[in-house]
């Protein structure tokens, strides 16, 4: 069992702490900064520099109000209903993933329309993100882990860890979500050179026809991945105190990533079927 007594606190100068989990997440905006632009470039899309700079921004705003109002409305609606002040109050915590996935794709949607004129899609800048996305989720869970929060459920496997704020040892659930998004981010990467072979089943020269995986593949690629493996991570995560269990074992994270799952694979089906 491995006793958590990590400070958070990198650095202390006087009443400024730097702390790990900020630092992790300004890296993971750095390496999307320097990706998406490698990635642009490698796959000949009419973007500068500075535009993914402000894309970046679009990001940050999308993905900061779609997680907050989100959480807000699903997660802890009673108690924000009855203390809106705190809706505001981003560092008291509450932050739902799956909001911060919908306003990110909506402020993309907003980006997009603003620079049509350089024909870039959806598609193509989406599918390019998730490579950024799943190694910022990989580096932020990390955080969460230095935190000594979101930690799993009571366990006594050999691995368990003693938290500070928990009595009994738990599942280190940050780390096993650290390696889910890190196995995506090499799925995803493994992926994005590959070619379909293209022709009906029995077709002679079917074998020689291959074309690129189309654009929107890796995003919804990315979406069913996570939604599968979050699914599965969340029997270890401890529950929403405020929301406990549905049905008697299905967590609000569960519910949400079964709708994620059905969306992305009936999308997927749609673009393979094209």
């Amino acid at each position: 069992m491995f006793i958590h007594n990590i400070d958070p606190v990198l650095l202390r100068l006087g009443t400024l702490e730097i702390r790990y989990y900020g630092l992790f997440y300004v890296a993971g905006f750095v390496i999307a900064y320097f990706l998406i632009n490698y990635l642009a470039k490698q796959r000949h899309l009419n973007i500068t520099s500075d535009d993914v700079a402000e894309f970046l921004i679009y990001l940050i705003v999308g993905t900061v109000l779609g997680a907050r109002v989100i959480y807000v409305v699903v997660y802890n609606p009673l108690y924000y209903l009855g203390n809106p002040v705190e809706i505001s109050a981003l560092w008291h915590g509450g932050l739902s993933f799956h909001g911060g996935f919908l306003g990110a794709s909506i402020a993309s949607l907003l980006f997009i329309r603003k620079h049509k004129h350089k024909g870039i899609t959806f598609y193509k800048m989406a599918d390019v993100t998730m490579f950024p996305l799943a190694l910022g989720l990989m580096i932020g869970r990390i955080g969460n882990f230095m935190n000594g929060e979101l930690y799993g459920r009571i366990t006594e496997l050999p691995w368990a860890v003693k938290f500070k704020d928990a009595a009994e040892p738990r599942h280190p659930s940050q780390l096993y979500e650290s390696a889910k998004n890190l196995f995506i981010f090499s799925v995803l990467w493994w992926l994005k050179d590959r070619k379909i072979r293209v022709g009906k089943k029995g077709d002679k020269d079917a074998g020689d026809h291959y074309m690129k995986l189309p654009d929107g593949f890796l995003f919804y690629s990315f979406i069913i991945l996570y939604a599968i493996l979050r699914f599965l991570i969340e029997f270890v995560r401890e529950p929403d105190s405020q929301l406990g269990y549905f049905f008697g074992w299905l967590t609000m994270g569960q519910i949400l990533n079964i709708l994620m799952l059905i969306v992305g694979s009936f999308m997927m089906w749609r673009l393979i079927k094209k």
